[in-house]
């Protein structure tokens, strides 16, 4: 079985030990490291280029939100699930912008937190309805002092759809009959078009614009 490499960072070694312990119950996930800062968790990203990171955001010596946005620029394959006691939405913006995949609070039941460790593994984003409602009023807001996108080809708005629908690379591939290098290709120049960085941001355009229902 191919397991999922994570990496678990925050700073207080308590919740490191509880995440670790409750990931070790499942034989699907293999912790490669453990970080209690945010340049530690920079450094351990570039070494072990894990699938998945826990990423605590109130960090010394880097915050997670900076720590993330370095990572994304240099492990692209990594996703990144924030880890925080904040639920305001100057925090989900934040975070959003950064390139998370899912952000969850600190006091969520296991079950939860597996379930999103294994959906962001998937390709997935994950993220409960009011803080999407949040972050849609947001680019709304974003959108009407930015100026128009490029239009965008029948294709992208087909792999633009599949996105949305949290779709991977390879089932996008899949189902439009095409490498997933051309998928990636098609990602690149959606994201530029539309002025995004991330899969989420992407995906709440897509709903924003009316591609897509949710």
């Amino acid at each position: 079985m191919q397991k999922t490499t994570i990496l678990i960072a925050d700073d207080h070694a308590l919740i490191r030990d509880g995440l670790k312990r409750i990931l070790e119950l499942h034989e699907e996930f293999t912790i490669v490291g453990e970080a209690a800062n945010g340049e530690a968790a920079c450094a351990l990203a570039r070494e072990y280029q894990p699938e998945i990171i826990l990423m605590d955001i109130n960090m010394p010596r880097m915050n997670g939100i900076e720590a993330t946005k370095k990572i994304k620029r240099n492990c692209t394959n990594t996703n990144i699930i924030a880890l925080t006691i904040h639920d305001d939405d100057e925090y989900i913006f934040e975070l959003v912008k950064a390139g998370v995949s899912a952000y969850i609070l600190k006091d969520v039941a296991a079950d939860s937190l597996i379930s999103t460790i294994r959906a962001v593994a998937r390709g997935e984003t994950v993220f409960d309805a009011a803080i999407t409602a949040k972050m849609l009023a947001e680019f709304q807001r974003q959108a009407r002092h930015r100026s128009s996108t490029e239009a965008l080809t029948p294709r992208e708005i087909e792999v633009l759809t599949l996105i949305a629908r949290g779709k991977n690379n390879k089932e996008i591939g899949a189902e439009l009959f095409i490498s997933e290098k051309t998928v990636k290709n098609h990602i690149t120049n959606i994201f530029r078009k539309i002025n995004v960085t991330d899969r989420t941001q992407a995906a709440l355009y897509a709903v924003k614009n009316r591609i897509v229902k949710l």
